[in-house]
């Protein structure tokens, strides 16, 4: 009996687990790199930073500014923040999400062309 309850309160929490788990981003990283272009581009062209220098796209800056994640990215592009705009009501949510996958997937590739 003891079993059978053990089995079921792990399940049940295996399930509240999955349930409640940040959901996975099937971003298109090449759809993204059209959406780049057309939009990010100006600003941040091979993944720099014409505003502010510092921010730049490349991995390091990323991670340092907390950054080098989907879910930040997204956010930022989203609401925007400082001096770069908001695209919410330019891009839809799968763009954003594609254009995080594109700037990801380059500063992990050092902006290569």
């Amino acid at each position: 009996m003891l079993k059978k309850i053990t089995a079921a309160l792990v399940a049940m929490i295996g399930t509240i687990a999955f349930l409640t788990s940040s959901p996975a981003y099937a971003a298109d990283a090449d759809a993204g790199k059209q959406i780049f272009s057309a939009n990010c581009a100006a600003c941040h062209a091979g993944g720099r930073n014409a505003v502010n220098p510092a921010k730049t796209l490349q991995k390091g800056d990323l991670e340092q500014y907390g950054m080098f994640d989907a879910t930040a990215i997204i956010t930022q592009v989203t609401n925007g923040k400082g001096a770069m705009p908001a695209f919410s009501s330019k891009l839809d949510a799968t763009q954003i999400e594609n254009v995080a996958a594109y700037v990801l997937a380059q500063a992990e590739n050092g902006w290569a062309k």
